[in-house]
Order: structure tokens, then C-alpha cells, then sequence
């Protein structure tokens, strides 16, 4: 049976009498010095009875009882006992309130108490014989608990380098035993393990530092174990522990070193701008903000090359390449770096200087870089009246490397579609190589290629920037296609149309135009120019009483002429149509009168109608027979060239017949293409073979690659603008071989056209085999056949 361990439980005994209550209320207690209770707690009065003091009847005193009570039998309390208990077994001792039954019972004969709140009542009316009472009923402490540290674990931190005595942290234990009674509850800390680095105060527990200075990069972390003992520490008191983790925090004490006084690296020349080229880092043992550190290049023939800068995360020294480096310019550089803490703390200040310098140097590698221009950007301007083969501008490229290899010079074709320009490869000269348009297109920009002549592979990039210049070859016209309307009631002198010019060209003092009517209508009746002198011209009547029926339309040409040198000029119809206008001048119908035929019958009409009807269906019949003498040889289903086969059942002689086709024209280049080509069927073999011989009179004298490249661009420009040729892409083959040959073309089909001397009649003795070749070759005769 357990007791309350509360140390003090509370009962309220109520005595109930036979009589009526005469006291009501209160908590009752013994007066010391009369011996008589008091109300010690009052109350509002009853509204019909007042309250007064009065003999105790109550006996009892203040009782006690061990806490942990293990017996088996009940512990005996105390007794309470009423005067008005004669002893003769009317009065019976009832508990009631908290704990009653549960933790204490009372005898109700005798008035043992075994409760709480103990009351006497009448056996038989269980009427109340006493007034309420209260009494205490205090449970005695025993040390039964060990303090407890009810916010344990502990963690913690204290800087490092601390003076000695620096609080850490405060720890408390609680003890549930009674602090009011003994030393049960009273606590002393000791700590067990954290010396000599810590210490704690017995009486309050705060942990302080017991040693000065400790260095966090010695060691960073300690782990202490904190006891507190009730009982003020003495022997048998209980005990309870608790750890307390403690961390050095960082403080910038270590200034920044470099592990290394030089460093040396070496990149090559062909690096890019903004590239790293390496890292250092000066170590520091501190961690965190007082780790961070700044970098600059104090001195040396590096800054203008370099620069450096702090990688945040790893707090690297980042040098990075500030412009292009060149081995044959400068293969080497030297500078000084230095490496500065960033928050330094003025506590410290005797550990510094927080700061380290060492030196790096860079060399430069040499590599095979590709040619390099004087100029990027070459501006040039040409006349657009340069004759071709003008020459333009020159531009220059060398080898930057120390084997200054040759260059070779060359367009992106690319940026020259229309092939307008060539370059020398050799001098690098650009030249027109056709007439220019500045109205087609005014800026060229071209990219050059410089390629190293020893190693293909490196090629440079220049740009010319080529501008035409422009001459007066175009003549103004009208701005517009004028629509002239002229009312039937103008009067004379109205002007009717006011027109102006443009021109392609674009003067550099600007346009000045100037109009008048031409020559053959200068000094008609109908209409005047007049011109504005600010590049318009008016349009107006010199008389009235125009009439549709009369003449519906009147052709003015209009002479306009610049101001270029020389002066050029062109002449421009303006059409004015007469109409019928209302009184406002608005047009309602322009053109010619329609008359009605009068006098004619219906018999008459008929008959010239049936007339017309009767030649167009002449012409019609007429039409289809002659359109079915031309019938195609595709039916008219078939048309789609692109998706059909023309067979032809048409077989050559063999060998045999030798004037089916002269095979010399495969080689003479001056064979000019017969216009008559059918446009309904596809060509056999689109090849084209047509050489102008007045555009090209030279090309024995021009080296090989330039004929063929002419050549070429010749056919292609051909194929471009042949009607007959298919409507989608095809292939074009050409048999050329060149004309450069001193010894002219090895083809045997030429050989037969040419006045050759040699004799092959040997090709008659070599047998059966030969016999062909010696009747093609052998004799003068079979030759005329090809000829």
C-alpha cells in the first residue's frame, strides 16, 4: 500500500450533530494561546444568523506520516476523538473528500484516523454531531530521488583563444524530493570529465573555461560530463549526470600562407581571352568567413596580361588572360601575387601580418597558328563603271609563326554568289571580274581566306568591305503610273494633274529635276507644263469645252531630265482620259461615248450576227486541224516530263555507220546550240556545249584552272537561261578538256578533224583485229568521213 508522496495531503472532518448546526463554514485550526478554535478563514455571514466563536469540540493535533510506507497492515495515523462523544456508541466517524477509502480510512467507533477528512456523524439520524473541520496530514520526505538535468544532452560554444573563466553555458538538475524538508533536494555540481580544460560552480552550475587560449585548429571539440548530488554533496546522497558537447568557434588568428614561394605554368600562345590559365591558393586554418582572402598582382610584366581574381567557394587565386599572347611577341612572364584576409580581427592583430606573397611565372608555348591579316576589315570603293579586271584594293596576311610560310589568297564564295571579284592568290590584289550594279547591290562583303601554303589546314579570315560608287546611268521617270482625269467643263488654265520623278541613282548634292513636254507636243492647243522647281511639274489646260465624243483620251509625253553628268533624260507618257463630272468636278463615267446604230432592222442584225457566229467557227475548225498536225509525241495526259520515259525505237549503225554523228563537235567548243529544240519533250542528254567565241577569245593563253573554272561558270549561266531546258534541278556534263596543251588534245575523235601527217597504215599488218582501225586510220580516205 503506497501513501501520498506529495509531503503534505489535506482532509476535511465534518462532524455532524444531533442538534441543529449553530457554526457554518471556515477552516478551523487551534489557537495557541486559549486553546480554542478559531475561524482562521472567513466567509460572508449567513443573512439570518451571525457567526461566533465557541468552545472546541473537536480533539485532534497535526499528524505525520513516513512516505514509502511498505508494511502490510495499515499505518496507523492518529485519532481524532469529539467531547461529544460520551461513549456510548451514538457517534460514528465517517472520512470524506480526497483520498478517503482510496489512502486513509478511519475506525468509526473510535475515530482512528485512516483519511483525509475525518467526521463524526449520529449512528442513527447520520446527522452531523460535529462542525466541519480541517486538519493536515503531512507525508515526511525521505531521499528517495536523484536529481534529474531535464534539458540534458547539453551543446554549447565558446570561442577559441578565450580568456580563462569565459562562461560556456549553465546547467541545471532538479530533485523531486521536498526542498523544504532535509537536504534531499539540495543539489552540488562537480564535473567528472572535461578537466583541465573546463570547470563548473557547485551551487549555480555554470561551466566556464578553465584554461586560456585553446586553439580550435589544435583541437576543436570537447565532450563533458557533469554530475549534481543532492544531499549538498554529502555521503549517500543521490546523483544524476548530464553531458555537455562544448565547440571552439572559429576567429581569424591564422593569417594566410602559400605552401610554395615560386610557381611556374606554361599555357599556349593560342589560349583564348578570359581563359583560366592557373590557380593558386594561399592556406589558412581558419574556417568560414575568416578563411576568406583577396588576391591582386602587385607587380611584375603581368598585369596589362593578366588578372586574378578569388574563386568563392574554394578561395582559389583565379588567373585569368586578359589579352591574346604570342610567343614570337613575349614567351615568358614573372609577377608577384599577394593574398589578403579579407576580415581581419583587430583582437589578433599581433598574430599577422594576415597577409603572403609569392611568385609565378608563365610560359608560352608556340603553336602552328594560321595566317593573320593586317587589317581585319579592309574598306575598298569602286566606280560602278569599273571596267572588269579593275583593280580594287589589296590585302595582306602573314604567317605569324617564326617559319613565315607563304600565303595564299582566296574568296568565300559564299559571300561572293554572283562572282562579281576575284583575288590573286599570290598578291592578294582584288579586281572586278564583271560589271557592277550600285542600284542592285551598293556594299559587297566579301570574307578572304588566307591559307598557309605549307599546311592547308590553317587558314585566316579578313573581311573586305567593298563599296560601289555610283554614276549617273539611270534617267528619272515618273514617280507613279498618273491616272489623269479631265472633266468635259475644266475651264482653261485648271491644272489637272500635278506629277514628280525618281531616279535610281543617288546624286551626292541630291536630285534636281527638271520637266517639260516633248518637242512634238510643245505647242499643242490642249495642254501646258509648268515646272514647280522643287522636282514637280503641273499639268494644266489651256482651253475648255473637252468632249468624250470628240476625243476620250489624250496622250501628253512629258520630257524629265537630270541633273548628273552628264545630264540624262527620258520621256513619259501621261495618259489624260475625259469624263463627265458633276458640278463638284467629281468624275462619273470617263472614256469614249457609246452610240447606238439606228435605221437598222431586226432582220439586219440577225443576219451580222449569224455571220460572226459563222467565222468563229471557221477559225475554230481551222485551229484544231492545225494543232493536230503538230501533235506531240507525249499524249496530252503525258504531259509531266518529270514523271515519264520517251522511247525512241530508233538504232544507230554500229561501227559500221560512221555518218550517223560527227563525234569532232564533243570537242569543238564553239559549236553553237540549235534554238529549234522541242519545249514538249525532255531532252536525251541535257548537256550543253555552247562556247561564244567573242566572249572568251583567250582562254589558250589563261592556265588550266582558270579555263575550266570559266568554263564552267559559262555552261552554268547557259543551263540558267536556256527555255528549253527541264524545270528541275538536273546534271549537266560537259566534255572539255582544256586548251593549255602545247601539243593540243591526245583525243583521237579531234585527231580525224585536224590536218595530222601521221601514218597508221602499219594498223594493217597487226591482223584480223586491227582491221577496223586501219580501215578508219590506215587511209586518207575513210579519214574524210568524220571530217
Amino acid at each position: 500500500m503506497g501513501w501520498c508522496r506529495s509531503g503534505v495531503c489535506r482532509a476535511l472532518a465534518l462532524l455532524a450533530l444531533l442538534f441543529p448546526l449553530r457554526e457554518m463554514g471556515g477552516c478551523w485550526g487551534l489557537n495557541p494561546s486559549s486553546g480554542d478554535l478559531e475561524n482562521s478563514q472567513h466567509s460572508d455571514p449567513d443573512p439570518w444568523e451571525v457567526l461566533h466563536r465557541h468552545r472546541r469540540s473537536w480533539v485532534w493535533n497535526q499528524f505525520f506520516v513516513l512516505e514509502e510506507y511498505t508494511g502490510n497492515e495499515p499505518l496507523y495515523v492518529g485519532k481524532l476523538h469529539s467531547d461529544v462523544d460520551k461513549g456510548d456508541g451514538k457517534v460514528k466517524y465517517v472520512l470524506s473528500g480526497e483520498g478517503a477509502t482510496s489512502i486513509f480510512t478511519i475506525d468509526e467507533n473510535t475515530g482512528d484516523i485512516h483519511a483525509t477528512k475525518p467526521q463524526a456523524v449520529d449512528r442513527i439520524t447520520n446527522i452531523p454531531v460535529e462542525p466541519r473541520s480541517e486538519f493536515v496530514v503531512k507525508v515526511q520526505d525521505i531521499n528517495d530521488n536523484e536529481p534529474k538535468f531535464l534539458d540534458g544532452p547539453y551543446l554549447a560554444g565558446v570561442p577559441e583563444m578565450s580568456p580563462l573563466g569565459t562562461t560556456v553555458v549553465q546547467v541545471a538538475a532538479t530533485d523531486a524530493d521536498d526542498p523544504t524538508y532535509g537536504n534531499s533536494a539540495r543539489v552540488i555540481y562537480s564535473i567528472i570529465h572535461g578537466q583541465p580544460y573546463f570547470s563548473v560552480e557547485p551551487k549555480t552550475g555554470v561551466i566556464r573555461t578553465a584554461l586560456p587560449d585553446m586553439d580550435r585548429e589544435t583541437r576543436d571539440q570537447y565532450v563533458l560530463v557533469i554530475q549534481a548530488k543532492d544531499m549538498v554533496g554529502q555521503m549517500g546522497g543521490l546523483s544524476g549526470t548530464t553531458t555537455v558537447t562544448v565547440t571552439l568557434t572559429d576567429v581569424n588568428d591564422n593569417p594566410p600562407r602559400f605552401t610554395h614561394k615560386n610557381y611556374q605554368y606554361t599555357v599556349l600562345e593560342s589560349l583564348p581571352v578570359q581563359s583560366v590559365v592557373a590557380r593558386i591558393k594561399a592556406a589558412d586554418s581558419d574556417i568560414g568567413s575568416n578563411a576568406e582572402m583577396d588576391y591582386r598582382i602587385m607587380d611584375g610584366d603581368g598585369p596589362s596580361i593578366f588578372n586574378i581574381t578569388t574563386d568563392e567557394e574554394t578561395q582559389d587565386g583565379v588567373i585569368i588572360l586578359l589579352k591574346p599572347l604570342d610567343f614570337e611577341t613575349k614567351s615568358s612572364f614573372s609577377m608577384r601575387i599577394e593574398a589578403t584576409n579579407r576580415n581581419i580581427d583587430s583582437n589578433f592583430l599581433s598574430s599577422g601580418p594576415f597577409s603572403d606573397t609569392t611568385s609565378v611565372r608563365v610560359t608560352v608555348q608556340d603553336v602552328n597558328e594560321p595566317p593573320v591579316f593586317s587589317s581585319p576589315l579592309s574598306k575598298m570603293v569602286v566606280s560602278e563603271d569599273a571596267k572588269m579586271g579593275t583593280s580594287i584594293g589589296r590585302v595582306s596576311a602573314h604567317d605569324p609563326d617564326t617559319s613565315n610560310n607563304a600565303i595564299r589568297y582566296s574568296i568565300d564564295r559564299n559571300t561572293d554568289l554572283e562572282r562579281f571579284f576575284n583575288v590573286d592568290a599570290l598578291s592578294g590584289v582584288i579586281s572586278t571580274a564583271k560589271p557592277l550594279d550600285r542600284e542592285a547591290n551598293s556594299i559587297h562583303n566579301l570574307t578572304i581566306f588566307a591559307i598557309e601554303s605549307q599546311d592547308p589546314n590553317q587558314i585566316g579570315k579578313g573581311i573586305a568591305l567593298i563599296t560601289v560608287l555610283d554614276i549617273n546611268d539611270n534617267a528619272p521617270v515618273f514617280a507613279i503610273d498618273y491616272e489623269t482625269l479631265l472633266c468635259e467643263n475644266a475651264m482653261p488654265g485648271q491644272v489637272i494633274q500635278t506629277i514628280s520623278a525618281v531616279d535610281k541613282d543617288e546624286p551626292l548634292s541630291g536630285h534636281r529635276f527638271y520637266f517639260a513636254l516633248a518637242a512634238p507636243v510643245a505647242g499643242n492647243l490642249n495642254f501646258t507644263l509648268r515646272d514647280n522647281k522643287d522636282n514637280t511639274a503641273s499639268i494644266l489646260t489651256k482651253r475648255g469645252g473637252f468632249r468624250r465624243g470628240e476625243q476620250p483620251v489624250y496622250r501628253l509625253p512629258v520630257l524629265i531630265v537630270d541633273s548628273g553628268s552628264p545630264a540624262l533624260s527620258s520621256t513619259n507618257t501621261l495618259s489624260v482620259r475625259v469624263c463627265d463630272c458633276d458640278s463638284d468636278g467629281v468624275a462619273l463615267s470617263c472614256g469614249a461615248v457609246a452610240y447606238i446604230a439606228t435605221g437598222l432592222s431586226t432582220g439586219a442584225l440577225l443576219a451580222i450576227l449569224g455571220c460572226i457566229i459563222t467565222l468563229l467557227v471557221m477559225v475554230l475548225l481551222i485551229v484544231t486541224m492545225r494543232r493536230r498536225k503538230k501533235e506531240p509525241l507525249i499524249l496530252e495526259e503525258e504531259r509531266d516530263i518529270r514523271e515519264n520515259i520517251v522511247r525512241y525505237d530508233d538504232e544507230g549503225g554500229g561501227e559500221e555507220d560512221t555518218e550517223a554523228f560527227d563525234m569532232v563537235t564533243l570537242r569543238n567548243l564553239n559549236v553553237i546550240r540549235d534554238p529549234n529544240v522541242r519545249r514538249d519533250v525532255t531532252p536525251d542528254t541535257p548537256t550543253f556545249f555552247h562556247y561564244p567565241s567573242t566572249t572568251r577569245p583567250a582562254y589558250k593563253s589563261l592556265p588550266d584552272n582558270v579555263v575550266f573554272r570559266e568554263f564552267i561558270w559559262e555552261r552554268l549561266k547557259d543551263a540558267d537561261v536556256d527555255p528549253s531546258a527541264p524545270p528541275y534541278d538536273s546534271l549537266q556534263t560537259y566534255a572539255f578538256e582544256g586548251s593549255g596543251s602545247v601539243a593540243d588534245s591526245l583525243s583521237s575523235l579531234e585527231s580525224l578533224s585536224t590536218d595530222s601527217d601521221q601514218n597508221y597504215d602499219y594498223l594493217s599488218n597487226w591482223g584480223p583485229r586491227f582491221k577496223k582501225l586501219a580501215d578508219l586510220y590506215g587511209n586518207s580516205d575513210s579519214a574524210g568521213v568524220f571530217s
